[in-house]
């Protein structure tokens, strides 16, 4: 079994012990593409324009695309997304219709997405970097709090982190948020073809000078 060298421990590169235990997350089972690093995970949620976010209300399972921002906190583990809209909607009725305004939710999301051609169809697959994880979904009633949510928005979607809000423009929207309970963050890297790889070592073996003898 390949092994991968992540933060000075060596891990194995798939966990084929992992099965569902209730009330628990399963491990990764691809642990050579599981990314820890907060730094890498704040670079990736970044990169992401849509989440789509799943829930069950009254009429049933649904899932939909979103624009969002974002806080991370590198220190907890904790990924707060922001989010605004019309004041009603199938989605606000849910959370507002859950207990204590509090709605379980999925949500995914994903960027770098290419097909990665392989020697036969069985060998297709994609490259990608990709979110899933879960959470509570709550209304926000703090006009400052709103206000945070709306600048996240902007500066994930607009690239604009400074945007003042006027108070009449924040309770103009409503704005809630999902609060990560767990979530995991995977990468597949596309690979490097074999051409490359060899034209790499030719020009690495070529730069490197030969070892002069002892005269």
């Amino acid at each position: 079994m390949s092994m991968e060298n992540i933060a000075g421990a060596r891990k194995p590169a798939k966990r084929e012990d992992e099965h569902t235990v209730a009330g628990e997350h399963r491990m990764m089972r691809r642990a050579d593409r599981e990314v820890t690093n907060p730094e890498q995970i704040a670079a990736i949620v970044a990169a992401c324009d849509i989440v789509e976010v799943a829930y069950a209300d009254a009429e049933g399972l649904t899932i939909v695309p979103l624009n969002f921002g974002f806080d991370y906190d590198d220190t907890t583990g904790k990924l707060t997304l922001w989010f605004h809209s019309a004041p009603r909607g199938r989605k606000l009725d849910a959370i507002r219709a859950a207990a204590g305004g509090r709605l379980p939710v999925a949500f995914t999301m994903q960027t770098d997405c290419e097909v990665v051609a392989g020697r036969t169809t069985c060998n297709w697959g994609e490259a990608f970097k990709s979110i899933v994880g879960n959470g509570t979904a709550s209304p926000v009633e703090d006009l400052d709090e709103c206000r945070h949510g709306l600048q996240t928005l902007m500066a994930q979607q607009a690239h604009m982190p400074n945007v003042e809000f006027t108070d009449a423009q924040v309770r103009s929207v409503t704005v809630w948020k999902i609060e990560s309970d767990y979530f995991t963050t995977k990468v597949r890297t596309k690979p490097v073809p074999r051409e490359s790889a060899a034209a790499a070592t030719t020009s690495r073996c070529a730069a490197t000078p030969p070892p002069v003898k002892p005269s």
